[in-house]
């Protein structure tokens, strides 16, 4: 009797030790009695293509790549989902039967979906989106942005240059915005996302004038730890809807663990208090 392969997936990057994926993918797979694993891994740059290459031989299905290894990882796989291209980073890798390495990024995705179960009445053709940042995460939700229609998104990032890389990748919708003048754009925003680590534990807080916010608008804010930000609170105080990053990270998992897997996990409660435990 010969007794089935256990599926192994892993997070990779440098540091990782931080990550939230491996309990949320572990509640998922004691969830729904997979016999498989999701282990952290901590990769050196020089190494990522020798272990990605190796990591099929040894049982893995595929793996997610996060800082600072998304670029890296997409220029090492053989087979890249457009979006990913698009985006500039791969945060999903499927390890085909073939051998091949598949890259994807599903980090839009997991923006969208969180949005749309945190905040059901959300339009995002009501008004420009205001967006803080112009890093990779920034890439996936200003490619998701315009894919659900908001009509114009107003970029302002610390360094303009990258901004400008943004709007020339992006097209017109896209405007650039000194990052002095963010706050004062804040009144024209339907949407407003920070995509910078600015108020994450450890970093600097956002320093964004925040009193041009209007009461209608939607507010999210893509670091989780703290769940609450400064932004969010100040936002809640103002009355908008707000909605933590958290979400984005449970969201953008799903498509990966069915991929890996074979079942399409749910988003509840109970897989947000894993991600937290």
């Amino acid at each position: 009797m010969t007794l089935a392969k256990i599926p192994l997936a892993a997070v990779i990057g440098t540091p990782i030790a931080h990550s939230k994926s491996p309990q949320l993918h572990l509640h998922w797979l004691k969830t729904y009695g997979i016999k498989g694993f999701y282990i952290p891994m901590d990769v050196a740059t020089d190494d990522l293509e020798s272990v990605l290459r190796m990591l099929p031989k040894m049982g893995f299905v595929g793996a997610n790549v996060t800082v600072p290894h998304k670029e890296r990882a997409m220029e090492i796989a053989d087979l890249v989902t457009d979006r990913a291209i698009l985006i500039g980073a791969a945060n999903t890798l499927i390890f085909r039967k073939d051998g091949k390495i598949h890259a994807d990024n599903t980090d839009g995705y997991g923006f969208i979906e969180n949005l749309r179960q945190n905040a059901p009445d959300w339009n995002p053709k009501a008004g420009p989106a205001v967006v803080l940042g112009a890093g990779g995460a920034a890439r996936a939700v200003v490619a998701s942005l315009l894919d659900v229609g908001v009509p114009e998104i107003l970029i302002a990032n610390r360094t303009r240059i990258r901004a400008e890389k943004l709007k020339d990748d992006f097209g017109n919708r896209l405007r650039v915005v000194e990052w002095v003048q963010a706050g004062n754009i804040l009144e024209e925003a339907a949407t407003v996302v920070n995509t910078t680590s600015l108020g994450m534990m450890g970093k600097p807080e956002m320093r964004v004038p925040l009193d041009g916010l209007q009461k209608s608008a939607l507010v999210t804010d893509l670091v989780y730890a703290p769940l609450k930000t400064r932004l969010l609170r100040a936002a809640d105080e103002i009355g908008c809807v707000t909605v933590d990053g958290l979400g984005m990270l449970l969201h953008q998992a799903v498509p990966a663990f069915e991929r890996w897997f074979g079942q399409r996990p749910v988003v509840d409660s109970a897989a947000r208090a894993a991600a937290l435990r």
